[in-house]
């Protein structure tokens, strides 16, 4: 990997635990679009996901409710990012191979 791209990639990352960081501070009222099923009396039919990795953001054992939600935004970012780092690395050692 170039070092530019790889210091583009450690900046994304380290915006996106920056954010993480900050996610207590969200607006505690529905998104937009959690909002508009509300107003059109649509949103009980919603369905559940079918799986969920860290559910309302609650870690066990972390009692404050912002820790939690914080070390849940950094997990879900890590995760994330490092499945796309080895779908890329996966792609371009095939990429290579051909």
């Amino acid at each position: 990997m170039k070092t530019t791209s790889r210091r583009l990639w450690i900046a994304a990352l380290l915006l996106a635990v920056a954010v993480a960081l900050l996610s207590p501070l969200a607006s505690a009222h529905p998104d937009g679009l959690e909002r508009v099923a509300e107003d059109q009396a649509f949103l009980e039919r919603a369905q559940d996901a079918p799986f969920e990795i860290i559910p309302d953001y609650v870690l066990p054992g972390v009692g404050n409710e912002a820790l939690a939600t914080i070390l849940a935004g950094v997990i879900g970012t890590l995760l994330v990012a490092g499945l796309v780092w080895g779908v890329a690395r996966l792609v371009r050692r095939t990429r290579m191979a051909a």
